[in-house]
């Protein structure tokens, strides 16, 4: 990321007592953090890792280590802590990492055929450098900037290849289209192992000069990866006096029922944005009305994170924003998506390309208005068709679900059947009757082909660790499906046709 690095540079020269990254133990200038990943760069070059992994918490020798490899051209390929042992393992190896830098050696000496380590300080965190012997010896090409490993909604993550030349084009376009400038202070909420954190939240702010807070993960609120105090996330955002954020659509829908009362708020707020998976419009309605500036986007790890987002003054209710200036969208003869731009090389074990710019089938359903608004109507694999012939995209009857006091989250089914199901996880003060109430106000807001009829109690909410939902806030719907198929299939006792599949 030679523009990433080159800009902290010309910061360091021109304001080098600037705060770039503060953490909760350690904070450091631009000057220190041009010099730190200086420093760190000429270790790398010296020991040459094939791949760099890097699984820590959000803090600054994250970034440093990050931007480090950029700079002496080491790929590197962040490892989400919330992956699974096994995820984790299997990235490890389709990737061909033999180095890992760590604050969590004991878990990674665990899965290590040579479990033993050695030490490293990077920005006053002290780290381990933790040795891992790969099944295959992967090399990746020279063009190959980072892999980042999406978990999908079904089977093992997906190694996705990354150019430089993808990350800074995003990362500029994002920079202007979001304005945001050396004045601002950026709380990373999201894990930074996460393309759209490690892009939107770090590069982005480093690009304008801004400051990069970086508080460790159980500060923030999170405990495992599907519980929130936002409390905590309320606290840091106003003590921090926060200007941006981003956040997926369950965190912002936690923090608006934590502001609703009216109490209190968050002034210092300029730019909050949302995305990962569909946000409802009632939510950003309500989200408004507390005051927080929100702003839904919409991505793709394929094309380096962030396609469209909505900005101030160009802002559109129930879209997901303009494309990003350095690519164009065009929809296909069936409703899907297609991305032409600078995008990924391609999924590792496949065919990658040196040259970034092409066109990208998404897999998305979608629209453009006619002022180049982008609309998005869900997933063409999830598309299913009722008995009665009608297309229902399930991703949006599950977003009205889940505004609804009551439901915590939702999956709905209804493949070749009559009427759609839906296996609700309630809320913690919910009840039957609360749910009941809740499926008649979403049913409102729905056409009849894509209302919800009956509903399975749900024994366990959907997280990562059981695999039945991904980091960013989507259903895995086959591992749903495999959970409840029994329970979904008894509420229609009288149809002939029995579905077998989601």
């Amino acid at each position: 990321m030679k523009a990433i690095v080159d800009a902290i540079a010309q910061h360091a020269r021109q304001r080098p007592q600037a705060m770039a990254l503060q953490g909760e133990h350690q904070a450091l200038s631009y000057a220190q953090l041009d010099a730190a990943i200086d420093q760190l760069a000429d270790h790398l070059r010296q020991v040459n890792p094939r791949a760099l992994g890097l699984l820590m918490d959000n803090r600054p020798a994250w970034v440093v280590a990050d931007l480090a490899a950029a700079r002496a051209h080491v790929p590197v390929v962040p490892l989400p802590g919330f992956f699974t042992d096994t995820q984790l393992q299997h990235t490890l190896d389709d990737a061909g990492v033999a180095m890992i830098w760590t604050d969590q050696s004991q878990r990674l000496q665990a899965l290590a055929r040579q479990p033993s380590s050695s030490a490293i300080e990077i920005a006053g965190s002290a780290l381990s450098v933790v040795p891992y012997r790969p099944r295959q010896a992967t090399a990746l090409p020279g063009f190959i900037s980072k892999v980042t490993y999406t978990s999908g909604t079904t089977g093992q993550p997906k190694g996705v290849c990354l150019h430089d030349d993808t990350l800074q084009a995003v990362a500029r376009s994002l920079q202007d289209a979001t304005t945001m400038n050396e004045s601002d202070r950026h709380l990373c909420v999201l894990p930074l192992a996460t393309l759209l954190e490690n892009l939107g939240g770090l590069y982005v702010p480093l690009l304008a000069g801004a400051t990069i807070v970086l508080p460790s993960l159980a500060r923030l609120g999170f405990t495992g990866s599907a519980q929130l105090d936002v409390t905590r996330l309320y606290r840091l955002l106003d003590e921090h006096e926060a200007s941006t954020v981003i956040l997926t659509p369950q965190i912002l829908q936690a923090l608006v029922e934590y502001l609703e009362p009216g109490a209190v708020r968050l002034p210092a707020l300029r730019f909050v944005a949302v995305g990962g998976a569909p946000v409802s419009p009632l939510l950003l309605a309500r989200a408004g009305e507390c005051g927080l500036p929100v702003f839904e986007g919409y991505g793709l790890s394929e094309c380096g994170s962030v396609v469209a987002v909505n900005t101030p003054g160009q802002e559109r209710p129930g879209s997901v924003g303009k494309p990003l200036a350095h690519l164009q969208v065009s929809v296909a003869g069936d409703g899907e998506l297609l991305v032409r731009g600078p995008a990924s090389a391609g999924y590792l074990g496949e065919t990658l390309d040196s040259d970034p710019r092409r066109e990208l089938a998404t897999g998305d359903l979608g629209y453009l208005d006619e002022d180049g608004y982008l609309y998005l109507t869900g997933r063409k694999k999830n598309l299913f068709i009722t008995s009665y012939g009608r297309n229902v995209a399930p991703e949006w009857v599950e977003r009205e679900l889940c505004v609804q006091p009551g439901i915590a989250q939702a999956a709905v089914f209804g493949e070749s059947k009559p009427w759609n199901v839906a296996v609700i996880v309630p809320s913690a003060d919910s009840s039957p009757a609360i749910i009941e109430q809740a499926l008649i106000n979403a049913n409102r807001r729905l056409p009849d082909y894509a209302r919800v009829r009956d509903w399975v109690c749900a024994r366990a909410p959907f997280t990562p660790a059981n695999d039945q939902y991904t980091a960013t806030g989507r259903p895995r719907r086959a591992a749903i499906w495999q959970a409840y198929a029994d329970q979904i299939e008894a509420l229609y006792p009288n149809d002939p046709v029995r579905s077998t599949s989601t």
